[in-house]
């Protein structure tokens, strides 16, 4: 257990009343979270509940074929691993990093004993709703839009996760993400950055134009972002 104390870097972290950080704040351990890591299988017993700092993680259902595709992202406004304080130990969702940076953990008994205490309980509340509403505009937009549309959702609903305004990720990946072939994905990324609205290169996709994005993404980025703004704190607006 690490003793250094921890910046509350994590928005969720940073909303939650002093009298909690300080009980938490001991028992948080900072880990490094690289690119690819599955920090949850589909179906395994969790053991601890993630706070992306720097990371991003992508939650995808995965199956029975091995297919996968996102259902939500999971970045410093949140937490990886809701399941827990849930009611269940597990969940038929994968947990993967989708970029690389760190984050604090929490070890499972804890995080179900907070969730018990009012205020951890309302606030998890909240972001739990939230997540939720992302996955199902996710399933919506993954079966009626575009996939350009979906490329562009994606990459905003990232932005909003980072500092800055430069993603480290492959085709691969990126295709993984949305469930589609890495052809679909090339195609893609090769229109907006033809648009002028992205620069791709080697695995590193550097947005130019945020607004021209937002325009041409469908209306589930605004939907799912609206949700988060409404039910959390202004801590937490992104």
């Amino acid at each position: 257990m690490v003793t250094f104390t921890p910046p509350r870097k994590n928005h969720l972290l940073a909303a939650l009343p002093e009298e909690e950080w300080q009980r938490w704040q001991p028992q948080l351990e900072e880990v490094d979270m690289p690119l690819g890591q599955v920090v949850y299988e589909s179906g395994c017993k969790m053991t601890h509940v993630y706070f992306p700092t720097t990371a991003i993680v992508s939650l995808l259902y995965v199956m029975e074929n091995g297919a996968s595709a996102e259902i939500a992202v999971v970045g410093n406004e949140g937490i990886v691993g809701i399941s827990l304080f849930m009611g269940g130990e597990s969940t038929p969702s994968r947990a993967v990093v989708q970029s690389a940076g760190r984050g604090l953990r929490l070890k499972a008994k804890i995080i179900k004993d907070e969730f018990n205490r009012a205020p951890v309980l309302h606030l998890l509340l909240r972001y739990t709703q939230a997540l939720i509403t992302q996955m199902a505009q996710t399933a919506v937009c993954n079966r009626h839009h575009s996939l350009d549309q979906q490329l562009c959702r994606w990459l905003l609903l990232s932005l909003d996760r980072l500092q800055g305004d430069e993603l480290v990720m492959t085709q691969e990946l990126i295709a993984n993400m949305l469930g589609v072939r890495r052809e679909g994905v090339t195609e893609g990324a090769l229109k907006l950055q033809e648009a002028g609205l992205i620069r791709y290169a080697r695995g590193h996709i550097t947005v130019l134009d945020r607004k021209g994005l937002e325009k041409r993404t469908c209306e589930c980025y605004e939907v799912v972002k609206k949700e988060y703004d409404r039910l959390l704190p202004d801590e937490l607006a992104t």
